[in-house]
Parts: C-alpha cells; sequence; structure tokens
C-alpha cells in the first residue's frame, strides 16, 4: 500500500484505518446470529431456600416434659446455686477450663444459628437439676467437629483442679457417659467435682458437698439436643438417658411432622368417683338380745331406734322379774325344810 506523503499524509493515513474499524463493526452487529452485548440476558444468581431447618413452634414441641420423665419432676424453680458457686471456677488447662465454661453458658455445641429452645426440670429425690435444650445448627460438620472435641477430654481432663472466687481447691474429674444409639452422633461425659472449698463447706465438717453433673448431645442433622443433668446430691444415669432418647425421639417426629410418640402424663388429686351404688341390705336387721327381727327403718329412723330402745328395756325388765320370782322360790323352799 502506497503510503500518502506531504504535511497531512499521516493523518489521512489515521481515519482510513477508524474508518475501516467503525465499517467492520457495523457489518457485525447486523450479521445474523451474533449477539451483541446489549442483547445478553442478565445473570440471576441461584435461588436458596429461606426454609429454616428449624422452626420455633418446632424447638419447642421438640422439648421434653416432666412427665415424661417420671412424677418425681416437676417444673424448675430457677436456676441451682451450685452453678455459679462450682462451674465458675478457674483452672489453668485451657480444655478443662473450655469444658467448665461451656458448661456454665450451655454453648459446649457452639452459639446455635437457628431456632432454639430451653425447658428446666428439678428433681424432689436427690435435688438435680436437668436442662434440655433443642437448637439448630449452621452445619453438621461444626456439630460433629465439637462432639469429636468433647470425646477427647476424658484424657485431657481425666482429672484436675480449680479455683473458686474465694481461693478454694477444688478436684475435679471427667470420665465418658454411655448414651443410647439414637440420632446421627451423640457424645457424653460426666462430670465430679469434690474438695474442701470455704464456698461450699457446710456443718463445719471441712468437706465440701460433691457435685455431679452428666453432659449429653446427640445430633440430628444440623440440629441437636443437649443437657445438663445433676446437682449436689448426684446425677441418676437412667435419667440422663430417658431424656436423651425421649428427646431424640421427639425432635425426630417433629421434623417429620408425626405427633410425638409419647405425651406427658397429666397428674391428678381429685378422688375417683364410684361407678356404682352400694348394695342394699338383703335381710332386715335383728334385735341382739331377742334374735327377732326389728322393724325396717323408714322414714323415722329417731323413733325406730327409740321403739328398740323401749323393746331391749321391757326384755331387761322380764328378765329381772323372771329372776326376783327364782329368788322367792328358792327362800319358800328353805324355810319349808326348816320348818319340817
Amino acid at each position: 500500500m502506497k503510503v500518502p506523503t506531504g504535511p497531512n499524509g499521516p493523518y489521512r493515513l489515521l481515519a482510513r484505518a477508524l474508518t475501516a474499524g467503525v465499517l467492520v463493526s457495523a457489518s457485525a452487529c447486523s450479521l445474523p446470529g451474533v449477539m451483541r452485548h446489549a442483547d445478553a440476558p442478565p445473570i440471576v444468581p441461584p435461588a436458596t431456600s429461606a426454609t429454616p431447618s428449624l422452626t420455633d413452634a418446632q424447638a419447642s414441641a421438640a422439648l421434653i416434659t416432666q412427665g415424661e420423665l417420671g412424677g418425681r419432676w416437676s417444673a424448675t424453680q430457677g436456676g441451682a446455686t451450685w452453678r455459679d458457686g462450682l462451674l465458675k471456677t478457674r483452672t489453668d488447662v485451657p480444655d478443662c477450663q473450655r469444658l467448665l465454661d461451656g458448661l456454665y453458658a450451655e454453648d459446649l455445641l457452639g452459639e446455635p444459628t437457628g431456632a432454639r429452645a430451653v425447658v428446666g426440670l428439678d428433681e424432689s429425690g436427690n435435688a438435680a437439676q436437668l436442662r434440655y435444650q433443642v437448637a439448630a445448627y449452621a452445619a453438621p460438620s461444626e456439630v460433629d467437629a465439637k462432639l469429636a472435641w468433647l470425646r477427647t477430654l476424658p484424657a485431657k481432663c481425666a482429672q484436675f483442679t480449680s479455683t473458686d472466687v474465694r481461693g478454694g481447691r477444688l478436684n475435679v474429674t471427667v470420665v465418658p457417659a454411655v448414651l443410647p444409639g439414637v440420632g446421627d452422633a451423640r457424645e457424653g461425659l460426666r462430670l465430679t467435682m469434690s474438695g474442701a472449698s470455704p464456698a461450699d463447706a457446710g456443718g463445719g465438717s471441712g468437706a465440701a458437698p460433691m457435685l455431679t453433673l452428666d453432659f449429653a448431645a446427640v445430633r440430628v442433622g444440623d440440629r441437636a439436643v443437649s443437657l445438663t443433668n445433676g446437682g449436689l446430691g448426684g446425677a441418676a444415669q437412667d435419667s440422663t438417658q430417658q431424656a436423651v432418647q425421649v428427646g431424640t425421639q421427639r425432635l425426630q417426629d417433629v421434623l417429620a411432622g408425626r405427633p410425638p410418640t409419647s405425651a406427658p402424663a397429666t397428674p391428678t388429686s381429685a378422688p375417683a368417683t364410684p361407678t356404682s351404688a352400694p348394695a342394699a341390705p338383703t335381710s332386715a336387721p335383728v334385735a341382739p338380745l331377742t334374735g327377732r327381727p326389728t322393724e325396717p327403718l323408714t322414714e323415722r329412723p329417731a323413733e325406730t331406734a327409740d321403739t328398740t330402745a323401749d323393746t331391749t328395756d321391757t326384755t331387761d325388765t322380764a328378765d329381772t322379774d323372771n329372776t326376783t320370782a327364782d329368788t322367792a322360790d328358792t327362800v319358800d323352799t328353805v324355810d319349808t325344810a326348816q320348818e319340817g
């Protein structure tokens, strides 16, 4: 191609190149099948489900009730005093401190990301308290990670010492707790705490009461049930296992839209209503002295009683007369013998 010369030669060459580019672009836009940027469909992000995995109503319906644990349990009267005195202690072992903090705050499985419901129950036999929680979490893997950490504590915190706010030293032990094989994953622990803490020693004996506390957690999908059960009088293992068994089944039933398999018993103190009237006597009453039937009770029971009393008096008088006559006959016989 011949390059134009002269002072305006390079500018004319640039103008021709720009004109050719515009023509090519216009031709491409007019060709069929060639999509222009303005015609491209907008990018729509994939829709995400807004339905929560656990609603507030479902969480409340999945809570266990006092009737499902037996007659010794009732609605709680408030947080037990030992929670502040014994669970808010300090230790130098990080994992063990995390355990104590989680038991006190009731968040050993982490902070729930969805619905949550909690119920407290008190036991009258050994003054134990049960705290039961149903909650939804971000993902099953997060709950499993917490359960795996809990599984290591019987080795990491088998025995350690904690200090309360008054400087008292407490001996703490942690052992595994056996749970029913329910749910997708589960873990249980039993913690005991004892020592001569000035905050808890009583009666001048110098020995502090022993706290026994069970912890149990069961995962169902990305939901979980968790509980603590115990007190200064001990923790009944059968109550812990029953709460886990019944509570997990209730949660599964609620999630499936089924009614709970067991309903709480309704206590009643009213006496039972008799189903039939007492049977009427088949024979008339008899007088105790004569053996003869008395008049049946009719409209005037008081008069009948008087008549019976009169009959008794008459009988007694007759017996007295007979006795007097017999005595007189005896005297006559004696007098006759003396005259002879």
